[in-house]
């Protein structure tokens, strides 16, 4: 398979990118080149922003105007199903990720899509406010245009999730997908352009943190939504700081996973693999440092182990793969790096996976042991885990809340009232009993992003609760008491 040079969509126009020179994308499964790495020059950059800032307009959403727009998403959301496949196999040739995840995903992208119409039809942009008879209105009114800077691990997912909401509230999208992963994000693209999307509504530029940068300093962009490194959120964060942008940035973290004394030590096994392995643990919200009670931390060892050695590690459009390779050379070489980083801090390393003989970005699932937890505390981001051993829940708690992630964790226990009392205890915006899934818990999940994991959330009705401020408007009266 190959992936069609990336190209940028401004002004309602395909445009050619600059190229990189000497520098490409690689399939990580054979370091063998896809196509050059390409960017967005500052002329293009600065195109793009004044046209999104010209085609802003609050506008009135009133009920023809949200239906209209929801019929729009419901297009795109067909053009999505119709392109999974490609969806799919692109995302697994990026991000490495095996191509029967990503087309789960891909199947549930359209889903996504008709929940943000859905929102439109159910959430009105203007509510009456109780007044004394007076005419008060509270309005949900678009931010403005709005940078949205999406990573390698979803390359089709989040960049299609992101521009539903932004859209559906009507904030003109600037989309940079990563440099790492850009084939995914066009093919969103072109499935909105295909459903007639309004002028200015939605453009596409490609490119490195330079891009990005340029992006987010820009007075005429009101709200950024990144997810990706702590290192880029903490530049976005500043450079917003000028202007005091609104900001959703989902970060990363060293997500704990505590296993208590009464845990099924299967339950607690699987969960913790699946966590591992999920988009080939590269993934924010996956386990990282593992906290058991030291009855259960050596058998929990065996049991992982046993695990990972039947696993099934190949090339990313194998349909017999569960495991594939790290998405792109610069990050095989983090995760490297932190696992020597690890070995130097005392660190036993487990890798008892088989890896192919492909001349990929492959690495086993590592387990790192006999470290002391108040070390490891960096986000590993990868199909890596350390594990420790506790004697008590307010231990496994102290230690989990004195590096905390903020954006998930884990509980293993038999007794599920005791794990969510004690997940309840722990500084994260989601905390997972007895599982590691990807997808929400339930009906109504909102997720804040604590601490360290970033600033804002995520959860249902994204479009109005991240891509639209409130407004109130109304008639004053003499007889209010101030």
């Amino acid at each position: 398979m190959t992936i069609p040079q990336p190209v940028n969509y401004i002004a309602g126009e395909w445009r050619e990118c600059a190229t990189v020179p000497g520098a490409w994308n690689l399939d990580p499964n054979t370091r063998t080149p896809l196509h050059p790495l390409v960017t967005t020059t500052p002329g293009d950059v600065e195109h793009a922003l004044r046209h999104a800032d010209r085609c802003y307009d609050a506008g009135r959403w009133d009920e023809d105007a949200r239906r209209e727009r929801a019929e729009l998403l419901r297009r795109v959301a067909d053009n999505l199903a119709a392109r999974a496949e490609d969806l799919a196999r692109t995302d697994a040739l990026t991000s490495g990720t095996p191509i029967s995840v990503t087309r789960a995903l891909a199947a549930f992208l359209p889903a996504r899509l008709r929940a943000a119409a859905a929102d439109l039809e159910t959430i009105p942009r203007v509510t009456a406010l109780a007044a004394g008879g007076r005419d008060v209105r509270l309005c949900k009114v678009p931010w403005g245009p709005a940078a949205i800077l999406t990573p390698w691990n979803g390359p089709s997912f989040i960049p299609a999730a992101k521009t539903a909401s932004a859209v559906a509230a009507g904030c003109p999208v600037l989309l940079k997908p990563s440099e790492h992963a850009p084939g995914s994000a066009q093919i969103v693209v072109e499935c909105f352009v295909q459903a007639g999307l309004p002028a200015g509504a939605l453009q596409l530029v490609h490119g490195a943190g330079d891009v990005g940068a340029r992006l987010t300093a820009d007075p005429r962009v009101k709200i950024v939504s990144f997810t990706g490194g702590p290192g880029a959120g903490r530049a976005i964060a500043r450079a917003a700081a000028e202007d005091f942008k609104v900001l959703q940035l989902e970060l990363g973290g060293n997500n704990p996973v505590l296993v208590l004394d009464d845990a099924d030590l299967d339950v607690a096994a699987d969960g913790i693999l699946e966590g591992l392995t999920k988009l080939n643990g590269q993934w924010c919200e996956g386990p990282g440092k593992i906290l058991a009670h030291r009855r259960l931390a050596e058998p929990l060892l065996e049991a992982l182990g046993e695990r990972i050695a039947k696993l099934v590690v190949g090339h990313s459009l194998d349909d017999d793969a569960e495991l594939g390779p790290i998405s792109n050379a610069p990050h095989f070489r983090t995760l490297q790096g932190r696992i020597e980083r690890l070995r130097d801090l005392g660190a036993v390393i487990y890798q008892p996976a088989r890896l192919p003989q492909l001349d990929g970005y492959f690495l086993s699932p590592t387990i790192a042991t006999g470290v002391d937890p108040a070390h490891a505390t960096a986000e590993l981001f990868g199909p890596v885990v350390s594990l420790h051993a506790v004697d008590s829940d307010d231990e496994a708690v102290r230690v989990a809340n004195a590096h905390p992630s903020g954006l998930d964790a884990y509980v293993f226990g038999a007794d599920t009232g005791r794990a969510i009392e004690v997940g309840a205890r722990l500084s994260a915006g989601e905390v997972r009993v007895n599982g590691a899934k990807l997808a929400d818990l339930g009906a109504g999940s909102a997720q804040s992003f604590w601490g360290p994991a970033g600033i804002g959330g995520h959860g249902p009705a994204e479009s109005v609760r991240v891509f639209c401020g409130d407004r109130v408007v109304g008639v004053d009266s003499p007889d209010l008491p101030l």
